[in-house]
């Protein structure tokens, strides 16, 4: 089982509280992770990564085990503790001002 953290508006949109558990089937990387996630909560499709590119939204970072994980290649493995269920995969909203 895969722990996923999501920002609050996020979790207001999927209407889910707290953590999110995904299976995911395979290889644990990214791009598994955010496929399981818009599969279980299709309402979340576009809002992460483009529709068309699949490259992660400029104000969405991603990460794990506190490390930015957010300019990883897609398929890359995730941290064995993250695909372990022992540490959740974070997806945090930036923000940006001036």
């Amino acid at each position: 089982m895969i722990r996923v953290v999501l920002p609050q508006h996020l979790r207001t949109l999927a209407k889910v509280d707290g953590e999110v558990e995904l299976e995911v089937a395979g290889p644990v990387t990214q791009r598994a992770v955010l496929d399981a996630l818009e599969a279980k909560y299709p309402v979340l499709g576009g809002t992460i990564r483009d529709h068309a590119t699949q490259q992660r939204r400029a104000f969405i970072r991603f990460f794990a085990c506190e490390e930015d994980l957010s300019h990883e290649p897609p398929d890359a493995l995730l941290p064995e503790s993250v695909a372990q269920g022992a540490e959740p995969f974070l997806i945090i909203a930036a923000i940006a001002g001036g």
